[in-house]
């Protein structure tokens, strides 16, 4: 599907069903995790892979409060049009409620570190997670910053998988990034 189709789908959506389509998404990669994780993984080894550990905590919130420094500069300096979605961030997060906002967070990170890192990473290798990580997220594809963005972000949550080897850390540091850049779109901090 080209750009002016994609957009015009998405356009189609009022904001609500744009928000029950994130939520069914995530429900599919969860399932997708699952299907592919019964042939990957032993339950033990997987439940090692949540353990919690004070350091996983802190390595998750200080390599995402470090992404999302880095985007507040990207944000503040370099022309909009380089971080310019079409617009689905915005439609997504601007009305929300920071409680809604922080769910929309939880969700997303716990399906998509399971798949990617839990699951892709651990048999494909970082590249390869990270590569599909950002075709995924599919609008990314039409804007060249943001694509490079995106791949080097999950380079660096991959990155993080590997010097923790916890998916908690992953899960925390995706929830970090997509919390707080929420909330700066809903409160309209960079406008």
């Amino acid at each position: 599907m080209n750009k002016e189709k994609y957009f015009n789908v998405l356009n189609q959506l009022t904001d609500k069903e744009l928000v029950k389509h994130l939520y069914i998404t995530q429900i599919i990669l969860i399932i997708l995790s699952a299907g592919l994780g019964i042939f990957v993984f032993h339950m033990e080894d997987f439940g090692s892979l949540l353990l919690f550990k004070w350091t996983y905590v802190l390595a998750g919130l200080s390599v995402g409060a470090a992404v999302v420094f880095m985007d507040m500069i990207f944000m503040k300096y370099i022309p909009g049009k380089y971080h310019d979605d079409g617009g689905l961030n915005k439609r997504i997060f601007r009305q929300r409620h920071p409680v809604h906002i922080a769910v929309i967070a939880a969700v997303v990170s716990v399906s998509e570190e399971i798949l990617f890192r839990g699951v892709i990473q651990t048999n494909l290798g970082l590249l390869a997670a990270s590569i599909i990580f950002a075709v995924v997220h599919y609008r990314y594809l039409f804007n060249w910053f943001l694509f490079i963005n995106i791949i080097f972000i999950s380079l660096i949550i991959g990155c993080v998988y590997l010097w923790t080897g916890s998916l908690l850390a992953t899960i925390i540091m995706h929830f970090t990034i997509d919390f707080s850049l929420g909330l700066l779109i809903r409160y309209k901090v960079f406008e």
